[in-house]
């Protein structure tokens, strides 16, 4: 829990878009010093120099959060810039779709390297720095917020390789609000779980880097690909709303982040599957036609 803003540091990645770029503009409002990391240079360089536009203090940071040791860097470049961070945001991520047989092992390495590796990058290169400056001084407040998505709480078909980074990092992020707790009552987290919003993420594959090569995408792929497309585009809550949320949540204390509370409703039909021991509820149901539709595009 973070009560007040103003002269404390965040660490954003992926904060050249979507929700890092719209958490900078609220952090920059509010008198943060800001890390702003993203693996896109253009991107990153239009961010640094909006924030500083509005009086912040910037250190933009180039890095792959897939890569340790520039995570590791950024962390070192964060300590001699502004000392230990108040607020990190593991929020980099990247999409990918098509029946799970289909997903290449470049496919698997980049996107867990980017969705999963990258919290646990964030986490074990920040979260020490965190503690050290919570022994040191008893008035310091940390928080760290791990971006997952309401892929990480449910199992839509044809999305598997992403499925299953969301569900570790729904996973890493609990287990470290529990961790945390365990040693001190400075420092805690949260996770953030969006459904479709618009923030460039369908558009993941502009940033692949040149040693996860894309082969030819498969049909299932494409499939995915004009879907996911379609409902983002059809999203009705916006990025900055998303943002205010993780700050609202912060400063509350609060570990669930969800953009669209409505859809829980699913998650706990989810639950009672297991629960009950039954099968996997199907999850088209509340719309019929997209399972027929979706069935049909891949059978035909």
């Amino acid at each position: 829990m973070i009560a007040d803003f103003k002269g404390k540091t965040a660490v954003l990645t992926g904060a050249g878009s979507g929700f890092g770029l719209e958490c900078a503009r609220i952090g920059a409002r509010l008198g943060m010093h800001l890390v702003l990391a993203d693996v896109q240079q253009d991107a990153l360089d239009r961010a640094a120099d909006e924030m500083q536009a509005a009086g912040a203090e910037v250190l933009a940071f180039r890095l792959d959060v897939s890569k340790a040791s520039q995570v590791e860097a950024l962390g070192q470049a964060t300590r001699d810039r502004f000392g230990a961070p108040h607020l990190v945001f593991n929020n980099a991520g990247v999409g990918a779709g098509g029946l799970v047989w289909e997903n290449t092992l470049a496919d698997w390495e980049w996107v867990v390297g980017v969705n999963l590796m990258g919290v646990a990058h964030g986490i074990r290169v920040f979260t020490p720095m965190m503690l050290e400056a919570a022994a040191k001084d008893p008035t310091y407040r940390g928080h760290i917020v791990n971006t997952a998505s309401m892929a990480g709480l449910l199992n839509a078909p044809n999305m598997g390789i992403y499925n299953a980074t969301k569900h570790a990092v729904v996973a890493l992020s609990e287990t470290l609000y529990q961790d945390l707790a365990l040693v001190t009552d400075q420092i805690s987290a949260s996770v953030l779980c969006p459904f479709f919003v618009p923030t460039g993420i369908s558009q993941s594959q502009r940033n692949r880097p040149g040693d996860a090569p894309a082969e030819k995408p498969t049909r299932s792929q494409r499939i995915g690909q004009a879907m996911i497309d379609k409902a983002v585009g059809a999203g009705k809550v916006t990025a900055p709303e998303v943002a205010q949320k993780v700050f609202d949540a912060v400063a509350a204390g609060q570990f669930y982040i969800y953009s669209h509370p409505k859809s829980i409703g699913s998650v706990q039909t989810r639950m009672e599957d297991v629960l009950q021991g039954r099968n996997p509820t199907d999850p088209f149901a509340h719309k019929p036609e997209l399972g027929v539709d979706l069935r049909k595009a891949l059978r035909d």
